[in-house]
């Protein structure tokens, strides 16, 4: 009895086994809060075809139920089935890119010549057993044993003592205890030589990531990823802050994204027979209003005129209040913020592209959600947010969808016959198209004639081939078809596209106007994002999106804001290091600018209304 999922992989399934336990066993991943009960929801599946015995629907819709929906934790196969796993199902556990990268973070720590200090410090003690001579409390033989070794004052929580007097008598009163700056005691175990686990966490508007980590080796042990659960409220922050202030959502919210970190941390953590409790601290990152969710912080203020976040440097708060499910005292950094839309994500990724360190000029750009940029060198940063919303993440765009397997990554089209040539991530049939896709698409309809300089479908073309054909929203040109699914980019996508675009490249001009220089004073550019590792500069450049700069001034950073929350995780040096940062940045609010809408609207051209600015278009256009 198999299970054939419809990306072509087949897998085996065990008597009376259910197909989430099967997907698991051989490491296809869905997502499962509540463990598998079938209580929350989340695991569903689309039964293309076969027989499934179905114990429980649990929360889904009649219509999800009507369509061949059902809950993998409580639908047990009858015979051979074809699944297909949407991709809001999808948890990913042990990405290859991801992973692949450890070496590299490591070097990435190394190469700042710090030492590696976690959060948490520890001690061992060797207690003298009470006696009836020797008849002090616990708590005062722990503090007389830490006051021999010099450390004195240490304060100690209810939690904490709650628990010590068993511990210590289990142990025989040989402990390791792990305590903060401060002094404060975090928690108190047996005396151990083995791992020490944190875990570093990215908390975008899109997708949370955790990294679980190694402290003592600052080894990467395993990557979780998966789409953040407040998208059914929205895909920006705006309509979320909507959501929570005037919807009365904002518990809602927070319990959607800790139940996302608590789900990636728990499969994790039992693939490696790691106790949760075993995990002693974490790092957050994520743009401001996202960090004010996960502390359940009202997020109102940020999009109201002045635009102020309730706090940007954030306490040390423990893990029990965050409601991640580790050791309740495992102190929690969170990286700071700059402004309501300037956040911790972007400082973690200037810190980690080492921007801050160098004398030379350079532009750091997070191409997410909202697009923040960042300018400057080792004396002076400025930053700004260009709100270029969601669409290269695929969210806006009728088949886009995020650079996973089946997303179109890579377009050419030939000039003479207007076919395309696809690339699709994973080798697998083709289920909707990426940013890197899109960009590549638009770039290479506007070099063929197909769309012109304002993103038009020039409409004679459409006798040269079938692809350009009219559909249900106007002119649209199909990339990929097949019996079930037909792939196209319309005259809205590629509006919505050249917004995005428009409102990162004018950012980008703004600021670097606004410093009294030029964009080719610009001598290095960092793209951080999610599809970064896709994007060709070339076609970016086409587009209008990046500056036309020579091209070995352009380097790919990935996920530069979970890399800077992994450096934290493990130094005390980089945590101030980040801070420093924070500190230095000078936020600039083009939402009141009076140059932003004229270089906005410069730039919603292909690729803009001054092709001085991009001279190696203008040539490769003359040449065409």
């Amino acid at each position: 009895m198999d299970i054939k999922l419809t990306t072509g992989k087949v897998i085996s399934v065990l008597a009376n086994e259910s197909i989430l336990n099967a997907l698991k066993r051989h490491e296809v991943y869905l997502v499962a809060s509540c463990g598998g009960k079938g209580t929350c929801g989340k695991c569903k599946v689309k039964i293309i075809e076969g027989k499934v015995d179905v114990v429980s629907t649990g929360k889904l819709t009649l219509r999800e139920r009507e369509s061949g929906f059902v809950l993998a934790c409580q639908s047990f196969p009858q015979g051979d089935i074809l699944v297909e796993i949407p991709e809001s199902s999808r948890l990913i556990i042990g990405d290859k890119i991801a992973v692949s990268r450890s070496r590299d973070l490591f070097e990435l720590l190394k190469s700042f010549e710090v030492e590696v200090k976690p959060i948490v410090n520890t001690v061992d003690l060797k207690l003298p057993p009470p006696s009836i001579s020797d008849n002090i409390s616990d708590l005062e033989r722990l503090k007389r044993a830490l006051d021999d070794i010099g450390i004195k004052d240490m304060r100690f929580s209810y939690k904490f003592v709650s628990s010590m007097a068993d511990t210590l008598r289990q142990a025989g009163w040989d402990v390791t205890l792990g305590y903060i700056d401060g002094p404060e005691a975090i928690f108190i175990s047996p005396r151990k030589d083995g791992a020490r686990y944190g875990i570093a966490i990215d908390i975008g508007t899109t997708t949370v990531v955790v990294y679980l980590v190694d402290l003592m080796e600052g080894r990467l042990i395993d990557v979780g990823l998966t789409y953040n659960s407040q998208m059914r409220y929205g895909d920006d922050v705006i309509t979320r802050i909507v959501h929570a202030t005037e919807g009365g959502g904002l518990n809602e919210l927070r319990s959607f994204v800790v139940s996302d970190i608590n789900t990636l941390l728990a499969t994790m953590t039992e693939r490696h027979g790691i106790a949760k409790e075993a995990v002693e601290s974490a790092t957050v990152a994520g743009n401001t209003t996202m960090t004010h969710l996960f502390w359940g912080l009202n997020p109102r203020y940020i999009r109201e005129e002045p635009y102020i976040p309730t706090l940007n440097l954030f306490p040390m708060w423990k893990a029990g209040t965050a409601k991640i499910n580790i050791n309740p005292q495992s102190p929690v950094y969170t990286l700071p913020c700059i402004a309501s839309y300037v956040g911790g994500d972007i400082v973690s990724g200037v810190l980690a592209s080492k921007m801050h360190r160098s004398s030379e000029v350079a532009l750091f750009m997070d191409i997410g959600t909202n697009g923040e940029i960042v300018l400057g060198n080792n004396e002076w940063l400025m930053t700004a947010a260009c709100s270029a919303g969601p669409c290269f993440e695929g969210s806006g765009i009728r088949h886009g969808m995020r650079a996973t397997e089946g997303a179109i990554e890579a377009v050419r089209i030939n000039p003479e016959t207007l076919e395309p040539d696809i690339t699709v991530i994973g080798d697998a049939r083709p289920m909707g198209i990426c940013g890197s896709g899109m960009i590549d698409a638009i770039s290479e309809m506007f070099l063929t004639g197909i769309i012109d300089q304002k993103g038009r479908f020039v409409r004679d073309r459409d006798k040269k081939t079938w692809r350009l054909k009219e559909g249900e929203e106007g002119f649209e040109y199909v990339f990929y078809k097949d019996e079930d699914i037909e792939i196209a980019l319309t005259e809205v996508d590629i509006e919505n596209i050249l917004r995005a675009k428009a409102a990162i490249y004018a950012g980008v001009s703004l600021l670097v106007k606004e410093v009294g220089f030029t964009l080719d004073t610009i001598e290095k550019v960092y793209i951080a994002g999610g599809f970064g590792n896709y994007l060709d500069v070339e076609k970016a450049i086409i587009l209008g999106m990046l500056p036309d700069l020579p091209r070995q001034r352009f380097s790919f950073l990935g996920n530069t804001s979970v890399a800077g929350a992994y450096l934290c995780l493990l130094s005390e040096d980089l945590r101030k290091e980040a801070e420093d940062i924070a500190s230095k940045m000078t936020y600039m609010e083009l939402s009141v600018s009076r140059g932003f809408m004229d270089e906005y609207m410069s730039a919603m051209f292909l690729p803009h209304t001054d092709m001085s600015q991009f001279p190696t278009v203008e040539k490769l256009l003359k040449g065409a």
